[in-house]
């Protein structure tokens, strides 16, 4: 769904409302199978942000110290750099279908388990178990969708965003709503429900079909891919950017230091935000800016978010940093939408799109990774607002990379849908 600098499609009717009847059309004419794997969709989004109203709680509950709390997420992320190498070799070798379900049970065996966890190390290495079904299922989900999907690549974009969104903005507040009873509820519950998908996909979705029929994938072919030096420049600016985005998701709930409902709110307005703007917004203005300029403007505006942050922090004044979170689900849909496509258009076109993303997946998310393992000790090191202001200096980082690619050349159809798959299937 990425709107291109070079692509501004006549219409008789406005972009807004082309865009909102497009997405009602999608969802009207789904066959069935569509609908199980967005639903298993949502709920495997929902585990990126089921963790942060209960951070405190489980910190209570098990002693634990901000480093190992923070480790929850780095180990997820870190699984996941790993994973973007050998989830292509894997979808070939065993098949779609076999991949995105094992992926789907081994969600359901990490979260499960979780519930019965005796101490913070044992969640984390669940989570590394959690991390690696999570990769395998959503290496894939995306591309089932698109291509079972009715009404063309770009309305199976909206479905999957929309899921996207909904299980963002959800999965803070089933977090908040079962951590008041106990810090084990949310894996509980997400642990059932992700049960329910794993068996629907299982028995809905059809079958794999002859390995022949498949494009060959080495595990390598994504490092090869960063060989091209624009591609690896505007990687290393995502890294940096999803540096700051983890900041938020690993370090936020421990600065507030709110309890479950109220941090659950916070998290919940985030996503929201996060949805909306990644559905409606970003496309706008990539129309107005271009797609770099759009994202070097989005990742600008989550910049100020996060000082903002720091400066709640250092004041005490728990609304600001509050609502500097909740504003950051602005910048951030925007940048989930058009900054792969960035890197997707500057990727040398004679080589496959699909090892282009991997490659860049693969910095991506190791620059969250670092970042969740390094937040806590900045707050010890340094001061508790500081993880803050180190996020502001990723974001200048950022910018200073995407500057650095000289022009975004690329065939617009291929950027549209291309482009736009990999930002989804990113977050």
């Amino acid at each position: 769904m990425t709107v291109t600098e070079h692509e501004v499609a006549p219409s008789s009717t406005t972009p807004s409302t082309e865009h909102h009847e497009s997405l009602l059309a999608t969802f009207r004419q789904q066959p069935r199978a569509v609908w199980v794997t967005a639903f298993a969709a949502v709920i495997a989004f929902m585990g990126i942000g089921l963790v942060d109203p209960i951070l405190n709680t489980i910190r209570e509950a098990l002693n634990a110290p901000p480093s190992k709390l923070t480790l929850l997420f780095a180990v997820y992320l870190g699984v996941q750099v790993v994973a973007m190498l050998i989830t292509g070799w894997s979808a070939y070798r065993f098949g779609p279908k076999r991949t995105l379900t094992v992926g789907l049970a081994l969600i359901v065996i990490a979260a499960g388990v979780s519930t019965f966890a005796g101490d913070i190390d044992q969640l984390i290495a669940l989570r590394v178990l959690w991390g690696l079904g999570n990769a395998l299922f959503m290496a894939t989900a995306l591309a089932f969708i698109v291509g079972s999907a009715r009404g063309g690549q770009h309305g199976a974009i909206l479905l999957y965003e929309a899921a996207l969104g909904v299980g963002l903005a959800v999965g803070p507040l089933v977090g908040a709503l079962l951590g008041v009873w106990t810090w084990r509820g949310p894996f509980a519950g997400t642990a059932l429900l992700m049960l329910i998908g794993a068996v629907l996909c299982a028995l809905m979705l059809p079958k794999d079909g002859p390995r022949g029929d498949r494009v060959p994938v080495s595990v390598i072919d994504p490092i090869k891919a960063l060989r091209n030096r624009t591609l690896l420049v505007t990687s290393i600016g995502s890294a940096f950017y999803t540096g700051a985005l983890f900041t938020v998701i690993a370090y936020a709930p421990l600065a507030m230091g709110l309890s479950p409902i109220p941090a659950g709110v916070v998290f919940f307005g985030w996503g929201l935000l996060t949805a909306v703007s990644g559905v409606f917004v970003a496309p706008r203005l990539a129309e107005w800016l271009g797609q770099k300029g759009g994202v070097i403007a989005a990742i600008g505006g989550y910049g100020v978010a996060m000082a903002l942050a720091g400066i709640g922090v250092i004041t005490d004044q728990v609304w600001l940093t509050g609502l500097a979170i909740v504003l950051s689900g602005l910048p951030s849909g925007i940048l989930n939408t058009l900054f792969t496509g960035v890197a997707m258009s500057s990727a040398d076109p004679s080589k496959p799109r699909s090892v282009a993303s991997a490659g860049y997946s693969f910095l991506r998310w190791m620059g969250g990774a670092a970042s969740a393992v390094l937040v806590a000790y900045l707050a010890e090191w340094f001061a508790p607002s500081a993880p803050f202001w180190f996020a502001v200096g990723y974001c200048a980082v950022a910018v200073a990379s995407v500057s650095l690619v000289r022009s975004v050349k690329a065939d617009s159809h291929h950027v549209d849908e291309d482009a736009a798959l990999v930002g989804a299937e990113e977050f």
